[in-house]
């Protein structure tokens, strides 16, 4: 090991409350760190994802990677709207905050006291035939939800938000099912009246069976439910013991995702070789 460290932050993700919402850890100066050193850290912090910002361009663009304790994914909306908060709360950088990711463009704006909108593309959800080994993984009836794909996830819809949550999936047979080169598994239903729609997401394929507060699952439920239901901004709840909720809203091709977040731990680790 070198003595160099890694300056990091813990935050936790969709709350305003500390040890609730999904935490995440955000790490910087990291822009000679090679790939394999990033995923050892991922490993070591052991939560759903780990943030990696490296130094604005001369444009003001920082790229942002992303990684599970297993794998680099595409797009992590919690982790995101984490890295924005160490950037604007704790190191004081001017907004909007402007990320270039494998996803594309990602911007996340000040909106109001403590609250940050960031900026997604939309990922809008297609019907498209359930995998037969889906229903019995998830311990429910076959047939029992309407099953859609979209780009990075599959969608599953169920009758009530009750069916969402009273869900306990077998998380080995869940893995084993193939959903496709998707990120994870959104299983949603309208809401019980506090918040128009609720979600659980599962991603054993990833590393992680379940995760608290998914914001990248939102940019395909946001114009999911935003057609069913006819409104433009929602209110979404997602988690079962340890959850948070956001407001969603819908503008064509993106989608903003709204929240807080809030600093639970930071410190320095050692910089792997």
């Amino acid at each position: 090991m070198a003595t160099e460290r890694v300056p990091f932050y813990t935050v936790d993700a969709f709350t305003d409350t500390p040890f609730d919402g999904n935490p995440a850890a955000v790490c910087l100066d990291i822009d000679k760190l090679p790939e394999s050193a990033m995923m050892a850290i991922a490993r070591e912090m052991n939560l759903s994802e780990t943030a990696f910002i490296y130094e604005p361009d001369d444009e003001g663009l920082r790229r942002l990677r992303w990684f599970t304790p297993a794998v680099e994914v595409p797009l992590c909306g919690h982790a995101t709207l984490a890295s924005a908060h160490v950037l604007v709360r704790e190191l004081g950088a001017p907004g909007p905050i402007r990320f270039k990711s494998a996803s594309g463009p990602l911007t996340v704006h000040e909106d109001g006291v403590n609250t940050l909108r960031m900026d997604f593309p939309a990922d809008p959800p297609k019907d498209h035939p359930a995998p037969e080994p889906l229903w019995s993984a998830l311990g429910i009836e076959p047939g029992s939800g309407r099953y859609l794909t979209a780009r990075n996830l599959g969608v599953l819809v169920l009758a009530d938000a009750d069916a969402v949550m009273g869900l306990r999936p077998d998380f080995g047979a869940l893995g084993r099912v193939d959903l496709g080169d998707v990120m994870g598994l959104a299983v949603t239903a309208e809401g019980d009246g506090e918040v128009d729609f609720v979600s659980r997401f599962y991603a054993p394929w990833k590393g992680v069976d379940e995760d608290p507060v998914t914001g990248s699952a939102h940019t395909a439920l946001t114009p999911f439910w935003a057609g069913e239901l006819g409104k433009d901004e929602l209110r979404a709840h997602q988690g079962l013991d340890r959850g948070g909720t956001l407001t969603v809203r819908t503008r064509g091709d993106r989608v903003d995702l709204i929240g807080h977040a809030v600093t639970v731990a930071y410190g320095k680790l050692l910089r792997p070789m």
